[in-house]
């Protein structure tokens, strides 16, 4: 089958999502490791997934989802763009990996910046922000690379694992992306 992607870098493609990623979402989006680093409290089941994925289309063009996909078309995680203010040519990013193996090996990072060059290359937008747990020094590390700064925090704004844990604020600007952007390989 021909494959289908919207973004192609060197280790992974991003893609739209499809009803048959409703299991891996299942088994991510219920797994406790997984969701230590994402604000998802309760247990997901397949009717909330599946209803989810039926209604991404109508989100757009303010909010959009993609699959992160090794070359192998092994599915890892999302990534995606939300709350877009057109006006104001500002969005929101979010990203989840799944696939535990896949953590600190760069899959995050490339899949971030290849949404950040579509969101300011493609969609002219001037600044993406992010915000992060204090404890995931691996998505800090990631945001880091791809250009996002430290501009706020939010004390003890989340409970998780018997823990109140701050909130990191982050933002990046287009002009200070395109000078890390001219720098990859």
């Amino acid at each position: 089958m021909k494959r289908i992607f919207f973004r192609k870098g060197k280790k992974v493609f991003l893609r739209p999502v499809f009803k048959k990623d409703v299991p891996n979402f299942l088994v991510w989006f219920n797994d406790p490791e997984v969701t230590q680093w994402l604000s998802l409290t309760f247990p997901i089941n397949e009717k909330e997934e599946e209803e989810w994925v039926e209604n991404l289309q109508k989100r757009k063009p303010n909010d959009f989802v993609l699959m992160i996909e090794t070359k192998d078309r092994k599915a890892l995680g999302t990534i995606g763009l939300h709350k877009i203010f057109w006006q104001h040519r500002i969005a929101e990013i979010g990203i989840a990996i799944g696939e535990k193996k896949y953590w600190s090996k760069g899959y995050g990072t490339e899949a971030t910046m290849l949404l950040l060059d579509y969101a300011f290359n493609t969609l002219d937008l001037r600044k993406v922000g992010l915000s992060v747990l204090d404890n995931n020094g691996r998505a800090y590390k990631c945001y880091s690379k791809c250009g996002f700064k430290v501009i706020g925090r939010r004390k003890e704004q989340f409970y998780k694992n018997g823990k109140h844990l701050d909130e990191i604020i982050m933002e990046v600007f287009k002009k200070d992306w395109q000078l890390i952007f001219k720098r990859k390989p």
